[in-house]
Formats: C-alpha cells, structure tokens, sequence
C-alpha cells in the first residue's frame, strides 16, 4: 500500500502521509516551513478544539449549519481539544504570521474525523470564521484558560507556603542588608513578608490583565468588519465558550482592535515579566542566605536533593532557586519576543501572532510550574542556621544605629569603627566607649526589639 494519498486544495493536488487527518494545506505549510521543529503547543491546539465546537454550535442555532454536521464537527472538535490528535497538528511556530497554516490544519483535521456528515473544512468548519480571527481568539482563550487553571493557583500555592514560613519564623531575628552589606536586623517573617507581598502583587497583575484577554476578537472574520459572517456570531460563540470553559468570555466590543492588534497579549506577559523578576530576587536571596555552608552567609540550609559537583564529593547545591532564576530569565527573554510581536499589526492585522502565541504559554506554563518547585522543594523545607545568624548578629557593629538618639551619630560611628578594627562584639565596645551600662546597652541592642522600629529608650 501506498505511504501517501493525494489531496487537493485550491492550488491543486499535493502528496499526504496516508495516515495524516490532515490535508493539502496543511501539508504545503510542512513543506514551506522546517524552520525549528517547534510545533504550535498543546494548550493552544486545545483552544482551537474549543473554538471550533463553540463555532459550531453557535452556527447551528443561528441556522447556518445543519444539525448533523455541527454535532459532528463538535464531536470531532472536542478530540482536538482533549489532546487525542495532536500528532496531527505539524505545522512550525514559524509560519505564516496570521497562524492561517494553524486554523486551517484544525478545519481539515476536524472535517476528516467528520467526513461522514460530509463536512467541508472551510465551509462547514469555518463557517463564519477567518484565520484572522480565530488565531488571535485562540491566543486569548489558550493563554486565559493556562493562567487560570494554572498559573494562579500555583502562584497561590506559593504565597501560601511562602506566608506559613513567615509565620514560623516571626520572632527570629537576623541580620539585615543593604548594598549586601551588615545593616540593621530584620526577622525572617519580615523579609518572607516581602517575598509574599511581591507574589501577591503578580497575582493581582494577572488578574487584571485577564479581565483584556477574556475579550474574543471572534467575528471580526477577515479586517474586523464581520464579512461573510452573522453580527450574532461572535457574542454567540463566547456564550458557547463561557459555557464549557465556566470562563468568563465576552465578545470584543472592537474587533478592529482585537484583529489588528495584541495589546493585551503584550500587558499580559508583561505581567509574567514583572513575576519572573519578583521571582529572579526571591531564587538570589535564597542563594545568598544558603550560601556557603562555611564560607559564606551559611543562614539558611536549602533541602539537598542531588549532587552539586561530579568532581568535588559531598558538594550540595541550591538547585531550585537556580532552576527559577533560569525559568524567569527565559521568560523576561520571551516578554521581549512578545513586545517585538506586538507591534507588528500592520493595518487590520497582526502578523506575529503564532510566535506570540507560543511565547506567552510558555511563560504561563513555565511559572507555574517553577512556582510549586519553589514552594514545595525551598520555602517549604529551608532549615535556619540559628547559631550562623546569633554570632552575625552579635557582631554586627551596625546595631550601633540604636543608639544614635542616645549618643549622637558621631560617637556611634566612632564605636562601630572600632568594632569592625578590632572585630569585638558592638556590646563590648560600646560597653567602653558610651558611658552606658551593660542593663541600658542591652536594652538598645536587642536585635529583636530593633525589627520593630522607631525610637529605642
């Protein structure tokens, strides 16, 4: 038997694995494009599924479709979006800006698992649809569904664990820095506080850039005036999604904005970009503070969870907060591909869209993930070198700051000058040089009482 078959489209025939669901055009965009061997992912081939069974049945009630063939377009549709034919989707990310390639290898796809109801993919499975409106729809509804499903709760999960280990450690209190340099003590709670308060701030950024993204450009069809579509078909088939998702989605109030442009996919990764870096801050202190265990910081001890060295035995790592800093590296890069993208709607249409489109769910999806193993494999189980902070701190001349109301800046600058010449505990040298007594110094410089701020006395 023949490996291939022969299909046509309206450029004339073209040769077909036998096997592909797919057809002619499909196979021309394989063919034009072996560029990288990335293909579209799968949460936006499951948002393609999506779209094209809420197209269907938006047709269908509006008397555009026979009922035969939407449920089997549905039928075939939900396949799509469960993931049971991604090995037929092989189109390269690099294809023709306006994803076409992408939209149509859906259509024949779903009109081959439909044959049998005799639907056609382009007037059956694309009835009332352009490429320049399903693909950035698509974007928005993959991209919507990732963050939500995802990328929000793993976020939430993170702040939690994040807020519990703040809990435990309230009342130990550690050296501060500033410049990485000895400043005055702050505890644990605190400096886990802000950690919590930047993740809590990227939750609420997301948030509200979803409310832009959950806006479908659907019905739009080809520049945004709806040509060869039903007025009802774009608020029909966000009904339809909202339906099966319990999302939220809403037709664009101007699809001219939502065809030309990707302003919300750009504010949406711009987002992720301010939470890579949050994050990138978050993975470096937690380097710093594991530092060591001898020659450095040594305050915490990260969970050991492989070899660090294959030539140096017994070296352990901090792998997880060097896998995030990796992770929001790539998604800051990826921010930037996004921007670039974003601006390249040219006229009524944006050209860029399939490189988008992937940028954006990978950073969703690295997030999210990178965000537990931070939670359940750092935050969660970081031990505290208690003994490591005590003689830090006892020997931090910083704390000669307390004293300042009682002394004056000059003196206190002279006692912690010759703390650090002489490396003596700040006690022992204000001891000598304040004229206070070891009951008032001790009051002053207790670093715990010191993390509460205002004026000692």
């Amino acid at each position: 038997m023949s490996k291939f078959r022969t299909e046509r489209d309206s450029m004339g025939e073209l040769q077909v694995p036998a096997d592909a669901l797919y057809g002619a055009q499909t196979q021309r965009a394989v063919n034009n494009f072996p560029v990288s061997g990335l293909t579209m992912p799968r949460q936006f081939i499951r948002a393609l599924g999506l779209i094209k069974a809420a197209a269907a049945e938006a047709n269908a009630k509006l008397g555009h479709l026979k009922k035969t063939q939407a449920e089997a377009i549905r039928k075939a549709a939900d396949k799509v979006a469960a993931g049971e034919v991604d090995a037929h989707f092989p189109i390269d990310v690099f294809q023709t800006g306006s994803g076409t390639s992408s939209n149509m290898n859906a259509n024949e796809v779903i009109a081959h698992l439909a044959a049998s109801a005799k639907v056609h993919p382009n007037d059956h499975v694309n009835y009332g649809q352009s490429s320049n409106d399903v693909i950035p729809t698509a974007i928005h509804v993959s991209a919507t569904l990732t963050a939500s499903e995802q990328l929000l709760p793993a976020l939430k999960h993170f702040k939690k664990a994040i807020d519990k280990r703040a809990r435990q450690l309230a009342n130990v209190a550690k050296t501060g820095r500033t410049h990485l340099m000895d400043a005055m003590p702050v505890t644990f709670g605190q400096e886990l506080s802000g950690w919590s308060a930047q993740v809590g701030s990227a939750i609420e950024r997301v948030e509200d850039a979803l409310k832009r993204m959950r806006r479908l450009p659907l019905g739009g069809s080809a520049v945004g005036t709806g040509i060869n579509a039903d007025p009802k078909i774009g608020p029909s088939v966000a009904a339809e999604l909202k339906k099966m998702t319990k999302v939220k989605f809403e037709s664009s109030e101007n699809y001219f904005e939502g065809i030309s442009s990707q302003d919300a996919a750009v504010e949406l990764s711009g987002a992720l970009k301010t939470y890579a870096v949050s994050l990138m801050k978050i993975a470096n202190d937690l380097r710093w503070m594991n530092s060591g265990p001898l020659a450095g910081l040594g305050e915490i001890e990260l969970e050991a969870l492989q070899p660090g060295s294959s030539i140096m035995p017994g070296k352990v790592n901090p792998v997880i907060p060097e896998a995030a800093a990796m992770a929001a590296a790539q998604v800051i890069g990826n921010d930037a591909t996004i921007t670039v993208g974003g601006q390249a709607g040219n006229f009524q249409l944006n050209v860029m869209l399939p490189v988008i489109a992937y940028n954006l769910l990978q950073s969703i999806e690295i997030l999210s993930n990178i965000s537990r193993l931070m939670a359940d494999k750092a935050i969660a189980t970081f031990k505290v070198n208690k003994d490591n902070i005590k003689n830090a701190l006892d020997k931090n001349p910083i704390l000669v700051t307390a004293l300042n109301p009682v002394i004056g800046y000059e003196k206190g600058a002279a006692t912690a000058k010759q703390a650090y010449k002489e490396k003596r505990p700040i006690m022992d040298v204000a001891l000598e040089t304040t004229g206070l007594s070891k009951e008032e110094l001790s009051k002053l410089l207790d670093p715990t009482e010191l993390t509460k701020g205002g004026i000692k006395s």
